[in-house]
């Protein structure tokens, strides 16, 4: 088969995966349940090449994650809580999850140890597992508070951050974009704190997947601080958000996606400028990384930002299988090399 058969093969299977998905509703348990993740290392992110440099990001390695556990996957955005280690996170399917990250002896992504899910509770506290009211699809984390964005259902919620032990939300944020402008299932994907000698001054920014105002550009919003305030992300080449984190020098890294039945998924991770963030403003930045089905690529949802004990900055991606077969759930990790 030619290459090209071949990837417009591989295109259908993955539009049919993202069509025929199932639905995984929260069962009603109290308790969280433990999961044992089978971790398959990936050497190489480009496929066949041993290339490592792409750009201004190296790739240290990944894995490809599997489970027997029926509600494993779906993973939409997670935030370390401790620097490459401990982490928690939300799947789209109505979920929490939490576990552990380890490195081996080389620094190289070697497994995932004391992963566990809990369903997502509705906005009254109840465990309906309804997908309009828990359809997670961002995370930010700072102290012991927790802050979640949900799509179906527009909202922001906080809640106390207590692994196994999730409670109702303690109470809800102004998005200040008008809920009319935002999409049905192209809600909020990214919430993240800016870092607190930032101009931003520690505030949260929220962005929309593809809520486009006017000119075609993403509605995002500053949600405290300030500068509080709405302002807009240019949006390129068709590419949707799906997360993003800050960087240690108040520069926003966005994840994006893009899928089409000529050319598969593809994948970029974009560098938007600290001063651009303002209300009012149309932020952009250049693309530090682009890949496609020839690269250790799937639905990448998720992106955090996170710095090694000698200092250098990491940028750790997961993805979405949503439920699939014909999909994976991939750790992805970069450093990101100084300009």
């Amino acid at each position: 088969m030619r290459p090209t058969a071949i990837l417009r093969s591989a295109s259908l299977l993955l539009f049919l995966g993202f069509l025929l998905s199932p639905p995984i509703q929260a069962e009603e348990k109290e308790s969280a349940e433990t999961y044992e993740i089978v971790s398959r290392p990936i050497a190489e992110f480009r496929i066949g090449s041993a290339e490592m440099q792409f750009g201004p990001l190296e790739f240290v390695g990944g894995l490809e994650m599997t489970s027997p556990g029926r509600n494993f996957g779906s993973l939409s955005s997670f935030r370390f809580l401790t620097p490459g280690g401990r982490f928690i996170g939300v799947a789209d399917s109505g979920f929490w999850f939490f576990g552990t990250l380890r490195h081996g002896p080389d620094g190289r992504p070697a497994g995932i140890a004391d992963f566990t899910m809990e369903p997502i509770r509705d906005p009254d506290g109840s465990l309906t597992g309804d997908k309009s009211t828990t359809d997670a699809e961002a995370i930010a984390v700072s102290g012991d508070e927790v802050t979640a964005g949900f799509e179906r259902e527009h909202r922001l919620a906080t809640l106390r951050l207590a692994p196994g032990h999730m409670g109702p939300p303690a109470g809800e944020l102004d998005f200040l974009v008008p809920a009319r402008e935002l999409r049905t299932n192209r809600g909020f994907e990214t919430i993240a704190y800016a870092p607190e000698e930032s101009a931003l001054a520690g505030a949260r920014i929220a962005v929309t997947e593809r809520s486009l105002d006017r000119r075609r550009n993403v509605f995002a919003a500053i949600l405290e601080g300030p500068l509080k305030g709405i302002f807009a992300i240019a949006r390129h080449d068709d590419f949707d958000i799906t997360d993003g984190a800050f960087l240690p020098d108040g520069d926003l890294l966005l994840l994006e996606r893009r899928f089409s039945l000529a050319s598969g998924v593809a994948m970029r991770i974009r560098r938007i400028r600290a001063d651009g963030i303002r209300p009012g403003s149309l932020a952009d930045g250049p693309v530090l990384l682009e890949a496609d089905m020839a690269y250790q690529i799937d639905n990448m949802e998720a992106l955090d930002v996170w710095q090694r004990a000698d200092g250098a900055v990491m940028v750790s991606l997961m993805s979405d299988d949503n439920h699939s077969i014909l999909q994976r759930n991939l750790y992805l990790e970069f450093r990101l090399l100084e300009e």
